[in-house]
Parts: C-alpha cells; structure tokens; sequence
C-alpha cells in the first residue's frame, strides 16, 4: 500500500509541475524501481585471467608493463568486463529490471542506445580473482527529448567485489526511447528512394580532429608527444605512458590487409552486398578497419598490399577506403579474374 500511495504522490508532484498526467502516471510507476535489485549476488563467469588480459591488450594496443609478468594485474577499465554474462546471460539479473524495461517498451519506448558509462577502482585485480558484483537500478529520469528521440534514460550502479572485498564500481547509462520521426531534406528523398543514406560516423570531442582531417584528405594518426607513441582509434589518452598530451602524424596511406571479411548477409538499404570489410595495418604500424574497394570481394587477400584514398559518398560525407596496389590490381588482371572498380560497396567507414 506504501508503494502504491509513494507512486501517486510523485504522479502529482510531477502534474503539478506542468507534466501531462499521462506522463505524469507513467514517471511514477517508473520512479517506484528507483533503488531496486538489478542483480544479486552475480557472479563472474571466470576468475580474472591471463589469456583475457591479453586479448584486451593486443585488441586496445596497450603496451603497458603492469599487465604481463609474475606481478601482472588487470587493467583498471576491463572492470566490467568480469562481470559479463556473454550470450548465455546471468541468471542474477532480477525480476525488477525485466518489469521496468517491459513497463518503457509497453509504453512506446522500444529503442535503446547506451550513452556514457562511469568506473571507480578501489582495488587492483589480479589473475586468480573470484569476481561477484550486485547491481541496482540507481535512477530513471523524467521524460527527456534528444535528437535519437523521446524516451527515459535509466541509470544502474554495479559494486564489483574480488574475493568477496570491494574492487569497484561500475555505473552505465543507458537511454529508451522512442525514435523520432525526420523528414528527408528534398534532395535526399530520391536518394533513399534507391539505395538509402549512407550511415554517418559517430563524431565525438575525442575523434574529431580524425574525420576533420578526412574531409581534408589527410589520414592522421595521433602521437604521444611524452613517448611517441603511435595510437589509433584516437583516445584521450596514451595507452602506452598514460599522457594525454599528443600531435598527429600524416600516415602515408600506405598498408597492407591484416585481416578480412566479406558481408554478404544482412543487407542494408545503403550497401549491395557482398563486399569487403578489412583490417588494415597501416605502414606507420597501427590499424584500421575500412573498405577493401577496386576488387572483387573474394580475391582480397592477408598480406594484400593497399592504399588509401577518400570517397565522396555523398554532398556531405567523406569516407576513407583501400584499394589494392596498381602492381596487385594488374596482377589480378592478368590472371584472367575482373576487378570491376564499382563491385565492392564500401561498408560502414572507419572503426
């Protein structure tokens, strides 16, 4: 009954600051899971390991010595990464959390994005740690408006615990919402008529100076200017020293395919598959994923020498993509195969 008349007080403190009262109603059913289980007693699906250490580091490039040898710990930031249930879930996940996700679907809000997340680390991990964590629903905002849409952002705390002593926590955000509904500009109707909109990269404070540099045909890599290091993806930070002081690097364009795969399932309105998504390793010795173009996707191949150039996809987007070496596209050629420069749909830009 005390849930029930909390309910209605905040559905009434709510209208009474101008909320509609349907919306008003909804915010308080919402708000009752405020400080509810997510999850109890979870626990990690493996202790802290070595072999997971060193995917993370060979994934991320991070260098730093702390993580190898007899002394090694975990990176601070693969905190969540222990408490994961991978695709067979956790069974510590609580009937509270499936009720208020079911209560913003029923309501509209069908769409979910993750939007920031936030770690505190009290503890080192090491390999050998038993991992448990327990998890609550620590806020559900007011209806909010964004670009994606309207919806509700819900907030979980997660308290990790090594060997049953507090390590961390762990706070991620996600927004449900309910798409908003964008009308084409003119000149885009009959684009999407045929093939639809090409996906635009996702551009942050931390990446901006990359895609700058692509709408200028430059591919820059970012450098530690404590130790020179090299990094990409562009990240706040070096992975190597932990300066956050860095310039850029022209990269020559110059590469070659470290790995491959080529789409030919699901299609997507703005892609003909099949075509080829590789992972290029860049001259200067990082990596990147973009589009292997100018030959047939099948006859891409690790080890491929490429070069990078930048497509105008459209009147605002600038991609870049690889395309083999004039020596390999002859080579190609003369061995009877057809590398139609139009046959490889570049796919979903940089990583």
């Amino acid at each position: 009954m005390s849930g029930t008349r909390e309910r209605d007080a905040r559905a009434d403190g709510a209208a009474g600051a101008g909320v509609p009262a349907e919306q008003a109603l909804l915010l308080g059913e919402l708000k009752a899971y405020e400080g509810r289980a997510a999850a109890e007693a979870g626990q990690g699906k493996d202790p802290v390991n070595e072999p997971m250490i060193r995917h993370w580091c060979e994934a991320l490039g991070d260098t730093n010595p702390a993580y190898t040898g007899p002394e090694a710990i975990a990176p601070p930031t693969m905190l969540q990464a222990w408490t994961m249930g991978g695709l067979s879930g956790h069974s510590a996940r609580s009937a509270a959390y499936e009720e208020l996700f079911a209560l913003l679907d029923g309501a509209g809000f069908t769409s979910v994005v993750a939007t920031d997340c936030e770690q505190e680390y009290l503890r080192p991990l090491r390999p050998g740690d038993a991992i448990t964590f327990d998890a609550v629903i620590e806020s559900v905002s007011g209806q909010k408006t964004t670009k994606l849409g309207t919806g509700h952002f819900v907030t979980t705390r997660m308290d990790v615990q090594s060997n049953g002593e507090p390590a961390g926590t762990h706070r991620f955000r996600i927004l449900k919402y309910a798409p908003a509904r964008r009308e084409p500009k003119p000149e885009q109707k009959q684009k999407q008529k045929s093939k639809g909109q090409r996906p635009r990269p996702v551009i942050n404070r931390d990446n901006a100076g990359f895609w700058a540099g692509v709408d200028r045909h430059q591919l820059l890599i970012q450098r530690c200017t404590a130790c020179r290091t090299l990094r990409f993806p562009w990240l706040p930070g070096c992975n190597a020293c932990g300066s956050d002081q860095w310039d850029t690097v022209e990269a020559s364009g110059e590469g070659t395919v470290y790995s491959y795969v080529v789409m030919h399932h699901p299609p997507f309105p703005a892609f003909d598959p099949p075509y080829a998504v590789g992972l290029v390793e860049l001259a200067e010795g990082v990596r990147m994923i973009s589009n292997v173009v100018g030959v047939a996707p099948d006859e891409v191949r690790i080890g491929m020498p490429v070069r990078a150039e930048f497509r105008q996809v459209d009147a605002e987007l600038v991609l870049p993509v690889f395309r083999p070496t004039t020596a390999v596209s002859d080579a190609l050629s003369g061995a009877g195969r057809t590398a139609d420069v139009g046959s490889a749909t570049e796919a979903g830009g940089v990583a």
